[in-house]
């Protein structure tokens, strides 16, 4: 009967990219771990830490755990690679029937699993929480973040939900299709999960305000992310630029023909300077414009074309608790991971 028990359980991973988070990571796994031990007579329970290096001791500290929770695992990446990456690391490394992925910062509570895995377990291949931000955040970061989705939404053909976070729950068979065939070297993960399609359904939230530390993400790094979103779900851009370039020029022509008729009604007088100065510094403004939009989605083809890896893992810490059929599909896993890796 015990055995019978076993073999129904399902097995969940739980993957969780940290970088620089040694104040709260503690505080993390604790409550993960609280969360964990809810579910672990339903569900075999894989908690997978994927890191950027940092100077701080967050794999030391990660290292700890591992060795004192068997459920843990940690992949250490060779360099910073970025969150997304790391998120595609730990789905790479995943070989269950469905998979969690939520930040360490104690933004994203661990308390929700429970009902991403409820909206699974009644037929939902995705589970995509929704962040409600609330005076626990900042003004500037709220409306820039509101702006984003909404122009987004307008300008793409995913249709991507205000404050989507990467805090979702994927079955195994949407993670298989990120696994096998979607392997852009720029991955907007919120996109491409919208993207995909399958049964969806959204749970909102609110996050707590962070305890510790502080975000990772400079107003660069969130222009950049943002600026890789449009440019992957969108050629809004590039239509931006062929409809002003030929209003330009049809401006230009109108001022033409205003100049020639005027020449031919006698009129003899020279333009200023001055406004002649402004309107080539214009259109030459605009003219960089364009070039640096056009830069952004050739910087995006450079990229797939170099086909390197999207990731390099240096170090790996922890066995968790497999059965001998997961065993298996892990190795599998890591031998189709290996080979992706490589091809791309």
């Amino acid at each position: 009967m015990a055995d019978e028990s076993r073999a129904a359980k399902k097995s969940l991973d739980i993957i969780c990219p940290v970088f620089r988070e040694e104040q709260v990571i503690q505080a993390f796994h604790a409550r993960l771990g609280k969360v964990v031990d809810e579910i672990a007579d339903r569900y075999f329970v894989r908690v997978v830490y994927v890191a950027d290096p940092s100077a701080d001791r967050t794999e030391a500290i990660l290292s700890e755990i591992c060795a004192s929770d068997p459920r843990v695992d940690l992949l250490v990446m060779s360099r910073r690679f970025g969150h997304q990456a790391a998120i595609v690391a730990g789905i790479d490394h995943s070989c269950a029937d469905a998979v969690v992925m939520l930040d360490c910062d104690l933004q994203h509570p661990p308390e929700l699993i429970p009902q991403l895995i409820s909206f699974w377990e009644d037929g939902a291949d995705i589970v995509q929480t929704l962040r409600q931000d609330g005076a626990e955040t900042d003004l500037a970061k709220r409306f820039t973040s509101r702006l984003f989705y909404r122009t987004l939404l307008k300008i793409s053909s995913v249709e991507l939900r205000t404050g989507a976070a990467d805090y979702r729950l994927l079955s195994n068979r949407v993670a298989k299709v990120f696994r096998e065939q979607i392997r852009e070297h720029n991955p907007f993960l919120r996109g491409l999960v919208t993207w995909v399609g399958f049964k969806t359904v959204y749970l909102p939230f609110q996050p707590s305000r962070r305890e510790h530390g502080k975000s990772k993400y400079r107003a660069s790094t969130l222009l950049n992310f943002a600026l890789n979103g449009i440019c992957s779900f969108s050629n809004f851009p590039l239509r931006l630029c062929i409809g002003a370039g030929s209003a330009i020029a049809f401006l230009s022509l109108l001022s033409v023909f205003v100049q020639l008729v005027m020449y031919l009604l006698g009129s003899r007088s020279v333009p200023g300077w001055a406004s002649l100065f402004t309107v080539s510094n214009f259109i030459g403004g605009v003219q960089l414009l364009f070039l640096g939009i056009l830069g952004e989605y050739v910087s995006l083809i450079f990229d797939e074309v170099k086909n390197r890896p999207r990731y390099l893992i240096e170090r790996k810490y922890g066995q968790g608790r497999l059965t001998e059929e997961q065993s298996e599909r892990f190795a599998l896993t890591e031998t189709v991971a290996s080979a992706i890796a490589a091809r791309h």
